[in-house]
């Protein structure tokens, strides 16, 4: 039986589904992710693209980089998706999730330079100063 993942904005109006496990989990201090969101550190699981099923509404897309997308309800502002062009995988805003307690801990922390001072450092969470893969 394939687990899968539902979850939707604040105003209901889009509802989605992603089936199987997340591929992994993530934290992002870059200043684009906090803007959109208006949270100091937005998590994030990753799944492949072909899993999302958007069972209700539709999402609206803005670039805000010359290399992702990202995809959110027009209707509320609700942050839901962010694609890389061309990438096998996708984000999910973990808090549009209905339970985002089924997801592992976070397993990356990116744009560490930007966190804010005062939120401490994730235990046993691997940091990247920019992308993942950045020294």
């Amino acid at each position: 039986m394939t687990v899968s993942f539902e979850g939707g904005c604040l105003c209901g109006f889009i509802r989605y589904r992603v089936d199987g496990e997340p591929v992994g989990t993530n934290v992002c201090y870059c200043t684009q992710c906090a803007r959109q969101t208006g949270a100091a550190m937005p998590a994030f699981a990753h799944f492949p693209v072909d899993r999302l099923t958007i069972l209700a509404g539709s999402v609206t897309a803005y670039r805000a980089s010359d290399f992702a997308t990202r995809e959110f309800c027009a209707r509320c502002g609700s942050s839901l998706f962010w694609r890389r062009d061309g990438a096998p995988l996708f984000d999910v805003f973990l808090g549009t999730l209905d339970e985002p307690s089924r997801m592992p801990p976070p397993r990356d922390q990116l744009w560490t330079e930007h966190r804010v001072p005062w939120l401490p450092r994730l235990p046993g969470v691997v940091e990247y100063p920019r992308e993942r893969g950045s020294a």
